[in-house]
């Protein structure tokens, strides 16, 4: 029995790493990803979620200005197609007669063909697209060269608006879905999961196309795939890095099906995380145009990790390490900074603090007469090195890479104008023992697109050794917080779950423990919202999801 072939349409999905506002730029970058789809044959070229302006250009699109300005590259842009090469799908904010809309242009031959709005705008975690944007009305599909193509927006597939249903039922043969969606932990297979539900529900299949890329503190790692419309994976691009492929669809007994469509093999957990701080941090260090970094390397693992995750985004000759001694720093970690320095190749000095330490105590001892040392010692430690790192910072013109961590952030375990002082934060993200996880696997691992060196780079006994301030004599961090391991449990309880005190008990944890740790929660939030951004990597970072008061008396009691 012969096959009933009457169609082939060929499809490129245009996996790239636009910036928010560089409108010039991105016009560049879809050129050249149309010119390249024209090699390999396509039809038609999808680019992503308001990839002209960048995804998410937040407030940009309030300006006047910077609508036009879209709007000009998509002419241009429109004006491409009329060589008879690919027809083009592409994002970008619109002004409507209802207000501003986010919007995808679909061009061929020259002209623009139909212009499609987003229905369901997301106005959660990171998303706040209802403050600048209005919703589009329920979209038919789009006649392209013969093909009937239903182009949902992002969270109109995410949602229960029916946006895909309404598509179906109106004669739409393959949906093509642009997409901003940032990463967390586990987000290829949620998104498997919402594109599979709708797959089953219209009974068509699906292309998913997702942005690449860093902003601010969100990052993008396409891993773009499709599903046909008997639930198989058609095909499967890889994650974190950019591509414009080629998938060839043929139509079989009036559906339209995937023929040799390629699947990348996605990162395992660890891989994932540390792709991700990579990809972050790469991002903003270039698109702000810094042309390198400094970070205090004490001798701990925090900075350990965040020393390896620089040299690997902008090579070693970016990356300069400074390790601040004062009186409390022991051997140990004078000898395992320099080790770390000089396995990732990069700069080292020592810049000693006794001087500017004792300078600071001697002019505040008379006012300061008769009171105990404590807390305001240690925190003069901390701050002078801020300050030592931020002159390096203005002499020289590199970014202050922060290196707290979300278990530090968490209970405040960190001091304001001190270890908070920077740019930006690569590990702002990742409890502790995620930074032990991320840690052993870069030293068993070179990731894809690395600049840094292979094998070990963060010295064995950084991993093993109990983690320290060094602000006193022989303090440890369980002086005072719980173990990390049970700390993290209680945090991930209280800000990824938002659990209340009797379930976390229940898993086993000391109810005194848990009081004092989300009191601790609460009590920090002041300092959180001072500190530099950082990637995200968990399903609430601090920031954008998670939106607390500072002035706060809850208590779960």
């Amino acid at each position: 029995m012969t096959q009933d072939i009457s169609q082939t349409f060929r499809i490129a999905v245009a996996q790239l790493n636009p910036t928010v506002g560089d409108v010039a730029g991105n016009l560049a970058l879809a050129r050249e990803a149309r010119r390249d789809a024209a090699r390999q044959g396509a039809d038609v070229i999808l680019f992503t979620e308001l990839f002209i302006s960048g995804y998410p250009p937040e407030d940009l699109v309030l300006k006047p200005a910077f609508l036009k300005t879209c709007l000009s590259a998509v002419e241009q842009l429109t004006g491409d197609t009329a060589d008879g090469g690919p027809g083009v799908i592409v994002g970008f904010p619109r002004q409507g007669k209802e207000g501003r809309h986010n919007s995808v242009a679909v061009a061929d031959g020259g002209r623009i063909v139909a212009i499609r709005d987003k229905v369901d705008l997301p106005n959660y975690g990171e998303f706040d697209e209802k403050r600048v944007f209005v919703a589009g009305d329920m979209p038919g599909p789009v006649s392209f060269r013969g093909v009937r193509l239903g182009i949902p927006i992002c969270e109109d597939i995410w949602g229960e608006f029916g946006v895909c249903d309404t598509l179906s039922e109106s004669g739409a043969e393959i949906l093509l879905v642009p997409n901003g969606s940032p990463y967390y932990r586990g987000k290829v297979d949620i998104r498997h999961q919402v594109v599979l539900k709708q797959v089953i529900e219209t009974g068509l299949p699906m292309i998913y196309a997702a942005q690449l890329g860093g902003q601010d503190e969100l990052v993008f790692d396409g891993a773009s795939f499709a599903f046909n419309a008997d639930r198989t994976l058609a095909f499967q691009m890889g994650q974190f890095e950019p591509a414009v492929t080629m998938s060839e669809w043929t139509k079989i007994h009036d559906t339209w099906r995937c023929v040799d469509g390629a699947v990348a093999v996605i990162p395992e957990r660890e891989e994932a995380d540390y792709r991700a701080c990579l990809l972050g941090f790469r991002d903003y260090v270039n698109k702000n145009g810094f042309k390198a970094v400094v970070l205090g390397l004490s001798g701990g693992i925090d900075s350990a990790l965040c020393a390896a995750i620089a040299v690997d985004a902008l090579g070693a000759e970016r990356v300069r390490t400074v390790m601040l001694p004062y009186r409390f720093t022991s051997g140990t970690s004078l000898r395992d900074a320099a080790d770390c320095a000089r396995a990732l190749g990069c700069r080292y000095d020592i810049v000693p603090i006794a001087e500017p330490v004792e300078g600071f105590s001697s002019a505040l001892s008379e006012l300061f007469d008769g009171a105990d040392e404590g807390i305001t010692e240690e925190n003069l430690q901390s701050r002078t090195r801020g300050v030592m790192l931020m002159a390096i910072s203005n002499k020289f013109g590199s970014m202050v890479v922060t290196t707290g961590n979300k278990s530090e952030m968490s209970v405040g375990y960190a001091t304001l104008y001190g270890d908070m002082n920077g740019g930006f934060n690569p590990i702002k993200d990742l409890y502790k023992m995620q930074v032990y996880a991320l840690a052993a696997w870069r030293n068993e691992h070179l990731p894809e697109g690395a600049l840094g060196p292979a094998g070990e780079v963060i010295p064995k006994n950084i991993l093993s050794k109990a983690p320290s301030a060094e602000l006193r004599p022989n303090q440890t961090d369980q002086d005072s917080l719980p173990s990390y391991p049970v700390l993290d449990d209680i945090l991930e309880c209280l800000v990824e779950m938002e659990m209340g005190i009797e379930e976390i008990v229940a898993r086993g944890h000391d109810l005194a423990t848990a009081h004092r740790v989300e009191h601790l929660l609460y009590l920090a939030e002041y300092k959180r919202r001072q500190a530099p951004p950082g990637v995200k990597i968990t399903r609430k970072n601090f920031g954008r999801d998670r939106r607390y008061p500072i002035t706060n008396r809850f208590r779960d009691r």
